[in-house]
């Protein structure tokens, strides 16, 4: 924006325009109307003609502040020889460089910008507009706390029977006039191509928007009788052929002794979409939030119910009679964690093991499971473009077990949008986008990418709903028939990995759903070296300090230890597990300890402890995913760490793992 510091030096003045005054054209300047960014140097020297005379000062700027044209009243305000802005405001505002400078950047970014600083005798109203490259159109208006209502100071002059506007013709401004009733009065070139084709017809103010939440006619008639000031709306366009979207500012003005309704127009599409992209992004991470957290305390939960479940399985054979009970409350616990762990999924906080992968064996490897998912009436086909191109599909880097489920999902999809039988076809094709992808709400960088497509000639995905699918219990299954789930989970372990995921419908015609993973140059990892360790004691040997804040997640644990012969302390708290730990002759083998607690954490407490023992290994527990430990929370040595919800066998298989 150029050196705002040293002010805004005149290079010349313009001085004894001659040209009509208009009254309308100051007030449009004056309000938040956007100037169009092509606006040629010609037009802005023809429209600062027409302010030559207006009683506001006009002044006209390059980027770097600099004055290019001033009117009469900016040379009888601020003089012809004052050297900037900057000091011609300065008795009247604070600070008034970092202002202009807020507001030039205001307008750069929206078009136009406007403050309103209150002075000893009234308000001193900046406005500016971007009048073209690097060109800035700026206007100071002064008004007096004594002078009413400005909706009735504004006088509107011109020729008798000009209907049309006069020289507003050629404004580069979309502006249109409207009558007490809603009428449409005049509308300049501007506006009559952006909303009348061309063309200049009689219309109504709600025959063109739409969208206040109220009757936009409602809003005029609030402007005409003076109980609205006027103000600016985002309003959708009613007859355009795609969706537009209109910055719409109206004021009140007399036109010739007869009230009328100014609205200045801009395209506010570009705005618009940006915005609604950007609360669907925050509505998804606020969800994934949600989920991530829900996911944690049902973990919790059902570590507790199957634990305590798989106790009483212990002390009951299966000629019981209370063993089938007790199994489908263990099953069902085990179904419940498989629908927390597709929340994990969807906000990305579920465990991975990602390793390089190649994904034509993964799908020959898949694919009689896959025929096995789709029913007798559905066909399934696998074809790998690659091939018949001579050009190799590359490896990528991703946890298997889980692009199986992403894949097994989508196939599942697929099925169920066929009830009338049909094909379904799973494609990959070696993909290099020479430049960003830019599409819905990502950008896939340019690169080498693998691509997995998975086809259906099903009953498609209507628009309303295609922007929906990925959010978590979206579904239009009828109740009992899907969770909601299965297409968030797969969206959310396509992104952890890496890779982007989206879709193509057409409603009738069927849906493709294309996954991009990002080619993996590195190499297959290396089997890792047995690790030296200390003598083990034997099976159900050694004292285990168990920590968790969850009372009935310590009692299962605990009890399951025991039964494994292990003697095990328990703690509620870090600060509790630190305070038994001040006993030096207390031996202990292995902490067992939950991540996230009250107060200190599990790798902080643990950290401090091994100042002291630093050979005693550690199980860690949580019902978030490992990577929900910070980089410097991980590097624990002799750590491992075990996701909840966690089998009596998983536990005590891990803890006897510490000591071998």
């Amino acid at each position: 924006m150029g050196n705002w510091a040293g002010g805004w030096v005149a290079l010349g003045s313009v001085g004894g325009f001659t040209g009509l005054s208009l009254g309308i054209l100051g007030l449009v300047l004056a309000g938040v109307g956007l100037w169009h960014k092509s606006v040629l140097a010609i037009e802005q020297g023809r429209t600062f003609r027409l302010v030559a005379d207006d009683a506001a000062a006009c002044f006209s700027t390059d980027a770097a502040g600099h004055v290019i044209l001033r009117n009469l009243a900016a040379e009888t305000r601020f003089g012809t020889d004052s050297r900037s802005m900057i000091e011609a405001l300065s008795s009247n505002v604070l600070n008034p460089g970092m202002l202009l400078l807020r507001l030039q950047n205001e307008a750069e970014t929206a078009g136009a910008a406007r403050h309103d600083v209150p002075t000893r005798t009234g308000t001193l109203r900046l406005a500016v507009h971007r009048s073209g490259p690097d060109r800035y159109f700026w206007r100071i208006d002064e008004f007096t706390t004594s002078s009413g209502d400005m909706g009735e100071q504004i006088r509107v002059d011109r020729p008798a029977g000009d209907a049309a506007g006069g020289d507003l013709e050629d404004v580069p401004v979309a502006l249109m006039t409207f009558g007490p009733d809603g009428v449409l009065r005049s509308a300049n070139r501007v506006a009559r191509d952006l909303m009348l084709q061309g063309e200049l017809r009689s219309m109504l103010f709600h025959d063109l928007f739409e969208g206040l939440g109220r009757p936009v006619s409602d809003w005029l008639a609030d402007v005409v009788a003076g109980r609205l000031p006027g103000g600016t709306e985002v309003l959708r366009a009613r007859k355009a052929d795609e969706e537009t979207f209109l910055q719409v500012s109206l004021h009140r003005f007399n036109d010739g002794g007869r009230i009328s309704v100014l609205a200045v127009l801009n395209d506010a599409t570009r705005l618009k979409t940006l915005e609604a992209q950007f609360v669907q992004s925050q509505k998804m991470q606020a969800i994934g939030q949600l989920a991530g957290g829900i996911a944690h305390d049902f973990n919790n939960l059902l570590t507790a119910i199957s634990g305590h479940c798989e106790l009483l399985l212990l002390r009951h054979g299966r000629e019981d009679s209370d063993f089938s009970d007790l199994e489908q409350i263990r099953q069902n616990a085990n179904r419940a964690a498989s629908l927390v762990g597709q929340l994990l999924a969807f906000s990305r906080k579920q465990t991975l093991k990602p390793e390089r992968l190649d994904l034509e064996d993964v799908l020959s490897d898949l694919t009689h499971l896959l025929n096995r998912l789709v029913l007798e009436r559905v066909g399934l086909k696998l074809s790998h473009l690659g091939q018949k191109a001579a050009r190799p599909l590359l490896p990528i880097r991703a946890d298997r077990r889980q692009l199986e489920q992403v894949l097994m999902n989508l196939v599942v999809n697929a099925r169920d949008a066929m009830p009338n039988g049909g094909s379904i076809e799973i494609e990959t094709e070696p993909l290099t986008l020479a430049e960003d992808l830019k599409r819905d709400r990502a950008s896939v960088p340019a690169g080498d990418y693998s691509v997995i497509r998975v086809k259906d000639q099903g009953i498609g995905i209507t628009g309303e709903n295609l922007h929906k699918i990925f959010e978590p219990f979206f579904t239009t299954k009828r109740v009992g028939e899907g969770t909601g789930l299965g297409l968030s989970m797969a969206y959310g372990i396509v992104k952890q990995s890496g890779g982007f995921i989206f879709v193509d419908s057409v409603a009738g015609a069927g849906s493709t759903f294309s996954i991009y993973f990002p080619v993996f140059n590195g190499e297959a990892p290396k089997p890792a070296e047995p690790e030296t360790r200390r003598a083990s004691a034997r099976q159900g040997e050694g004292v285990v300090l168990l920590v968790e804040d969850e009372a009935p997640v310590r009692a299962f644990a605990g009890r399951a230890l025991r039964l494994r012969g292990y003697t095990v302390l328990e703690a509620a708290s870090a600060e509790d597990a630190l305070a038994i730990l001040e006993d030096s002759t207390l031996e202990v083998d292995v902490f067992v300890t939950d991540v996230i607690m009250p107060g200190m954490d599990g790798p902080t407490w643990v950290r401090q402890a091994l100042q002291d023992r630093p050979n005693v290994r550690v199980v860690f527990v949580s019902g978030y995913a490992e990577d929900g430990m910070s980089e410097d929370q991980a590097r624990i040595p002799n750590s491992v760490f075990l996701p909840k919800p966690f089998s009596l066998n998983d536990l005590t298989t891990t803890v006897q793992g510490q000591f071998h």
